[in-house]
């Protein structure tokens, strides 16, 4: 069929042509941001769970939802070798000249800009990421200590006062959030609950892997009091046939059963491989309706186009001491596994692969459901192990 009217759109947080199965989480969310609109009590909340389920879509559409409710939306993406204070003086320093409208800053907008200022240069030694290009004079006394938790309070309420000044509200929006350090992440954790303290209108509304809620807990103990933790899943049987059949529906083709079993089959119904698989059952087909032929071939090709990519590109992140350990993991299945019983795979004793398996947990690659357990952060992971790596141990 025509390429060109592919309804389909698998990527990094593109968002799919048809939301299905998340209702219940974007309604959540709405209330929140009319919540914090209206200036009543609002909790932030994290998304969390495995890489393909749709999180940074989700995190997407809720900031679109904010911006059009007319809020303002600090996005921030964690990357892995930037600090926190690195990544929100350009953020935040952007959304006060937002906020101003282009006009001349007054009152406690331009004291939120001179706060970022003392914030940045107070801080560019310890954490020499930061960039420092802000002509303004600091504002004296105002998160300029030098200490990061004691300064992200001042900050984070200096602009929330400016928001409420302004009758609007900041949503501060992290993808990625695992990736911030338990240190950083605590003074974040920190600043928050002290701007809830004083009812300010600036919330955070982030997403994570999995290990996100033992990392928050361990760097403040009151987190789970002051965000609410919304597990992101795969889609059910009905909400995956209706993410894969409707947008082809839209276009008047439509799958026979046996093919929309093998694809659930397939992609065990994960939000990001449904559109995979969906892109390549479209592609390969003549016409209408898709089999189970096509979804077979559709298979083979979207396999062979996530291992050069979705999977290659995390299998290239490993050492080769952490590649042995996960294909040791896929060894046994799909997991989790105890890590005990990985261990013995490797012929070696759990405390010898422990910091192997605390690096992998670090770089995002796997985490620990409950305790001495393991498992991938990325579905269909033990497949492609096998692939890339057919014999064990080679």
């Amino acid at each position: 069929m025509d390429p060109r009217l592919n309804p389909y759109s698998p990527g990094a947080g593109n968002p799919p042509p048809e939301f299905s199965g998340r209702e219940k989480i974007i309604e959540q969310a709405d209330i929140a941001l009319d919540r914090i609109k209206a200036g009543r009590p609002t909790r932030g909340f994290i998304l969390y769970g495995l890489r393909g389920v749709g999180k940074t879509v989700l995190l997407n559409k809720i900031a679109l939802e904010a911006e059009s409710k007319n809020l303002y939306v600090v996005r921030i993406e964690s990357p892995e070798d930037r600090s926190l204070p690195a990544i929100l003086v350009p953020t935040l320093r952007s959304t006060l000249l937002k906020i101003s409208k282009g006009e001349a800053l007054k009152n406690k907008l331009a004291k939120s800009m001179r706060a970022i200022a003392g914030f940045a240069n107070s801080l560019k030694i310890k954490y020499n990421d930061i960039e420092i290009g802000l002509n303004i004079d600091k504002e004296s006394g105002v998160a300029d200590s030098g200490d990061l938790e004691l300064d992200l309070i001042d900050l984070l309420c200096v602009i929330g006062e400016a928001a409420a000044e302004n009758n609007t509200a900041i949503i501060i929006n992290i993808d990625e959030l695992q990736y911030i350090p338990e240190e950083q992440l605590a003074a974040l954790i920190t600043a928050l609950h002290r701007a809830s303290q004083k009812q300010l209108p600036i919330i955070m509304i982030a997403a994570g892997l999995p290990q996100l809620l033992g990392q928050m807990g361990s760097a403040k103990s009151y987190a789970e009091r002051l965000f609410e933790f919304i597990p992101v899943d795969k889609l059910d049987n009905d909400a995956a046939k209706n993410a894969l059949c409707k947008p082809a529906q839209q276009e008047n083709v439509f799958y026979d059963d046996a093919a929309i079993k093998e694809i659930l089959l397939q992609t065990q119904s994960y939000p990001y491989f449904l559109q995979e698989w969906g892109k390549h059952c479209w592609n390969i087909a003549t016409n209408s309706p898709i089999t189970k032929k096509d979804a077979t071939i559709a298979t083979q090709t979207a396999l062979a186009e996530l291992d050069a990519s979705f999977f290659r590109v995390r299998f290239d992140r490993l050492t080769p001491t952490e590649k042995q350990y996960v294909r040791a993991m896929a060894e046994i299945g799909a997991g989790p596994h105890r890590s005990g019983d990985i261990a013995n795979i490797l012929n070696k004793a759990v405390s010898t692969t422990a910091p192997t398996r605390s690096s992998l947990i670090r770089k995002g690659m796997i985490f620990s459901p409950n305790h001495g357990d393991t498992a991938f952060t990325v579905p269909l992971f033990d497949g492609f192990m096998k692939r890339i790596m057919p014999v064990f141990g080679g």
